[in-house]
């Protein structure tokens, strides 16, 4: 079994956030309930010089739970429905912060990222420490945090942004839109209590997060915006710089991220794989639902 005391070297990225292991490979007869572990604990996990296979990749991921489709609206990779491959030259570029696919009811509880190829310079992916984040708030935020819930909804390109930043082909984003017209909007908490450790999180991104319920435009407005610069400060986010052959396993359900876009026209490949989590809920035993009332989403 792959423990930790007996293969790897671990290395805390910051003093509260991530932790990354060298010196042996994920692949194999791995220890489930170890890396689970280190995922509640740490978040955001970086295993160097790994070079995972994508039936390798899926394996660790079920390690974790059950993998999903690629995307909700986005096709898998040819013989791994489960894997949803981001080449940047196709569009695969996502330059804003966000959790990934909190616009469904059950978003993913964690995702498996593989690098295959790497930018000279640039290309960097930040996470930013949602459980963090919250603990930092002063108790009068928090107080009023804790009984919120927001609105989230897929953007119109779904993972590619917007149009005038992709690089999808005009008939790739035509359907792409088409599909996500399909998606409802759901409501989640504000602040989401860990199934695991009970810790509690913030659960807002700038990528999916719409508006508040129950607050006029101007309250909402501000306050996400609070929210955001807030769970962006440095001391909350750690800075990841790829390496070919780089796994990153991160809690979607305490995090968020952001790829940057400053890599021009080099090559960039990932390959990501996301695992089913369940419907989140919040402090008050609020928990998520899809958007029942047409006026309740409008923003």
């Amino acid at each position: 079994m792959t423990t930790l005391t007996d293969t790897f070297t671990a290395t805390p990225l910051t003093g509260t956030f991530g932790m990354e292991f060298t010196g042996a490979r994920l692949a194999g007869d791995l220890d489930a309930d170890w890396l689970a572990g280190q995922l509640d604990e740490h978040l955001l996990l970086v295993f160097r010089d790994q070079f995972l296979t994508p039936a390798e990749q899926v394996a660790v991921a079920r390690a974790l739970g059950s993998p999903t489709p690629a995307h909700p609206v986005v096709p898998g990779m040819d013989g791994y429905p489960e894997i949803l491959e981001l080449d940047g030259a196709k569009g695969g570029r996502n330059a804003a912060w966000h959790t990934d696919v909190t616009f469904t009811r059950t978003p993913p509880s964690a995702s498996v990222l593989v690098s295959d190829v790497t930018p000279v310079a640039g290309g960097d992916t930040l996470w930013a420490d949602l459980r963090g984040a919250y603990t930092r708030l002063s108790e009068p935020l928090r107080d009023l945090v804790d009984g919120l819930e927001a609105v989230h909804r897929i953007t119109p390109l779904a993972y590619f942004g917007e149009p005038a930043d992709t690089g999808l082909h005009r008939d790739d984003a035509r359907e792409l839109l088409e599909r996500a017209a399909g998606v409802p909007p759901v409501i989640h908490p504000v602040v989401r209590v860990h199934p695991a450790t009970k810790r509690r999180a913030l659960f807002v991104n700038p990528g999916f997060t719409s508006h508040l319920v129950g607050l006029s435009r101007v309250e909402s407005d501000r306050l996400l915006a609070l929210l955001f610069d807030h769970a962006t400060q440095p001391e909350v986010v750690v800075r990841h710089r790829w390496q070919a052959g780089d796994v990153v396993i991160w809690d979607n359900k305490a995090t968020m991220h952001y790829a940057t876009d400053d890599y021009g026209n080099a090559e960039r490949l990932m390959r990501r794989v996301t695992i089913a989590g369940d419907v989140p809920h919040g402090p008050n035993g609020s928990e998520s639902r899809i958007v029942d009332d047409p006026f309740l989403a409008v923003r």
